[in-house]
């Protein structure tokens, strides 16, 4: 019945029969199902609004006057070089196919769409734990206290020969007593500076890819053609997105051994104890394996680089910069990728392998067995299907969990996000549900009475993401500028000629000499994104009072959307 009615991909509009799901595999995987059938159910409001403001920025993207003047062929803007002494001045229409893109996610529908995404995640849960009451009370759990639990095998075979005992005030069974100092104290010692080595070695991978992206902006600019210049931050932008992804990928696995091991060492008595332990540090790990690189674009990247003749260098190379239109459009790419290019791999891994593992055990019937095994009865066949591991749900609730991230912190950035979301949902929950029937034994039965720890990072993510959206919003996109512009600068309340108040000026023999382009070039005067006082005027070079006025009303709309 659960195959047919449940498990079959047709059925993905289906409520799911949850009663029978736990009395099937037990609490447990029941809960997990009920957790993601409501978040899939959740996600379908803001995949509509989410779908409308990309749909309203795609109509007005020719409306956008900042943009139009980039593409504008009479308008002629030459930049500053992106690199020192090889790269040449450039021409800002170049950029033009960058700036409408940035638009389409840099536009006055995503202020609104990320009030409605912060609403939401905090519906989310409070709807969340009024139907997690109402199973708690329907599947009879409310009564299970967590020290009802035994202690796991591994717990009790480590602690066999320590004589020290105490008494379960809930069962009256006598338990080993472990020395906090002797034991207990240098497992987690050794676990934290475990951890903190594993995010070490995930920050020096970003590092790695944001060398790679300045070193191949460099390469791309230097070469001088106009097709490839006008493409190369995009081009870049991907590529550099693909390879952390593939560095995410493998640190995945890598921390997934790696956790387990250190949290074997913290002596955690029960299963919900070592679980709990298990996700809080495999989470935290995998939030900087995903997260790093999407932050250090959204609140790093062109926040200190300086000006032409003074940049802020490390190592004596210039950071990177962000373009005329901002950083957004990279944002989104980033995040596009890793999410979209995540789920999909997943998808494929957690369907191929259990199929791979089930073709194995069949092979390895013995050859005079194969003939009769189609009378073999059910349980026999079972046996040689894959063994559910007692952890088999946690990488799908950290599957989940990691989405929710990307939902809900960067979504100012990527309003297609809940959309992609929702429909790797709806096939992810049949097509777990038919891998379970089909293609693992039997698990057994669990008793939970929520899902545990999952809750407080989903809470924790939600007020996150309220902070980093602000940021996101009043540093990263062009909205805080545009609206100080438009009401302060402008006579006529619009972004006529925003783009030329946006772009600081800068005198060509201020270079310095080890600095200064090695192409021969007319060009007295070039353009770079900031605020800041022309050449030959006083305290040339140094902030303009606009660039204040724009500070002070970035911080203040983040203290307005806080």
């Amino acid at each position: 019945m659960l195959f047919k009615h449940w498990a079959a991909v047709r059925n993905f509009y289906k409520y799911q029969p949850l009663d029978y799901v736990k009395d099937y595999f037990g609490v447990k995987i029941g809960l997990y199902f009920a957790w993601l059938g409501f978040y899939t159910y959740m996600l379908i409001p803001a995949s509509i609004v989410g779908l409308l403001c990309f749909l309203y920025a795609v109509s007005t993207v020719n409306d956008h006057p900042p943009s139009n003047d980039i593409c504008n062929n009479y308008l002629n803007i030459t930049m500053c070089p992106l690199c020192d002494h090889f790269c040449d001045y450039w021409n800002l229409k170049e950029t033009c196919f960058h700036a409408r893109f940035t638009y389409l996610v840099d536009n006055p529908s995503t202020i609104f769409f990320t009030a409605f995404m912060s609403l939401w995640a905090a519906l989310f849960l409070e709807m969340w734990k009024r139907y997690s009451a109402e199973i708690t009370h329907r599947w009879d759990l409310t009564g299970f206290d967590i020290q009802e639990e035994h202690p796991r095998p591994q717990y009790l075979a480590r602690l066999s020969h320590i004589k020290k005992k105490t008494v379960n005030i809930v069962t009256k069974t006598l338990e080993p007593r472990p020395p906090f100092w002797r034991m207990r104290f240098p497992g987690v010692m050794i676990s934290l500076s475990s951890v903190f080595l594993l995010v070490t070695m995930a920050l020096v991978a970003v590092m790695a890819v944001i060398l790679y992206r300045m070193s191949v902006l460099a390469a791309l600019s230097i070469h001088g053609d106009s097709v490839i210049t006008s493409h190369a931050i995009i081009f870049t932008s991907t590529t550099a997105a693909f390879i952390n992804l593939i560095c995410i990928m493998i640190f995945n696995q890598i921390y997934a051994r790696v956790a387990e091991y250190l949290t074997e060492l913290e002596l955690q008595r029960t299963k919900t104890e070592f679980d709990d332990s298990l996700t809080l540090k495999i989470y935290m790990l995998q939030f900087i394996n995903y997260y790093s690189s999407i932050f250090y674009i959204a609140f790093f990247k062109g926040k200190m680089v300086g000006y032409p003749g003074d940049y802020n260098r490390i190592f004596d190379s210039r950071q990177e910069e962000c373009s005329p239109g901002g950083c957004l459009l990279e944002l989104s790419v980033q995040l596009a990728i890793i999410m979209v290019g995540k789920q999909a791999m997943n998808t494929c891994m957690e369907m191929v392998i259990p199929l791979l593992w089930k073709w194995y055990n069949m092979l390895t019937v013995p050859e005079q067995q194969r003939e009769a095994y189609n009378r073999w009865p059910r349980w026999a066949k079972d046996f040689r299907l894959v063994n559910f591991d007692p952890r088999g749900l946690f990488p799908e609730y950290l599957e989940m969990v990691l989405q929710y991230g990307f939902v809900t912190i960067f979504v100012s950035s990527f309003p297609l996000a809940p959309l992609f979301a929702f429909l790797n949902n709806v096939f992810e929950m049949r097509l777990d549900a038919k891998k379970l029937l089909t293609h693992f034994r039997r698990p057994i039965s669990q008793r939970v009475k929520d899902i545990g720890i999952w809750f407080k990072i989903l809470d924790s993510i939600g007020k996150l993401a309220v902070i980093t959206n602000a940021f996101i919003i009043a540093f990263t996109s062009n909205f805080i500028p545009e609206l100080v512009y438009r009401h302060v600068v402008s006579t006529h309340n619009s972004l006529e000629g925003f783009l030329e108040h946006s772009l600081a000026s800068f005198n060509v023999s201020d270079y310095p000499e080890m600095y200064k382009p090695r192409f021969n070039s007319t060009t007295n005067i070039c353009r770079y994104p900031d605020y800041r006082n022309p050449p030959g005027t006083f305290e040339e070079y140094k902030y303009a009072p606009i660039f204040w006025h724009i500070l002070a009303a970035r911080l203040a709309f983040v203290v307005v959307f806080e």
